[in-house]
């Protein structure tokens, strides 16, 4: 509400705050979204790494979006090292969820790797799925 400002004056540190509130409780969409404000510095300082910690307590739990902007993460570097194998393997994950753009930008991203980097990550992929079955929402 404070994010959109529906029904209240917009007010992003009281969105955070809120969000954070919620995120320490375990809900996915509000790790996401404290991770999204964190990688703008919307209502808190822009801050890469805690994006990406948030990101990634959501995207274990299987929310889509989250998946999808792990793999940027780590695809640019951003808050995390850059590895392509890990970016493509959370694309790879988000995929599999049915996001379209994670299917696109594996695609990209293959080109950069080595066949047998490509097949390594899909042979986890499948077996980190099977280990973590909520990663995928069916």
């Amino acid at each position: 509400m404070y994010f959109n400002g529906r029904g209240l004056l917009k007010d992003f540190k009281e969105a955070a705050k809120w969000y954070r509130k919620a995120a320490e409780q375990g809900y996915a969409e509000a790790q996401f979204n404290l991770g999204v404000m964190y990688f703008n510095g919307r209502g808190l300082l822009k801050d890469f790494k805690e994006a990406a910690k948030w990101c990634r307590k959501a995207a274990e739990q299987g929310y889509v979006e989250a998946q999808y902007n792990l793999g940027k993460h780590y695809c640019f570097g951003e808050g995390v090292l850059q590895n392509y194998f890990t970016a493509y393997l959370w694309w790879n994950i988000a995929a599999a969820n049915g996001h379209a753009n994670a299917k696109k930008n594996k695609g990209i991203i293959a080109k950069e790797m080595a066949a047998d980097q490509i097949a390594e990550a899909e042979a986890l992929v499948k077996e980190i799925l099977k280990k973590n079955p909520k990663l995928i929402n069916e």
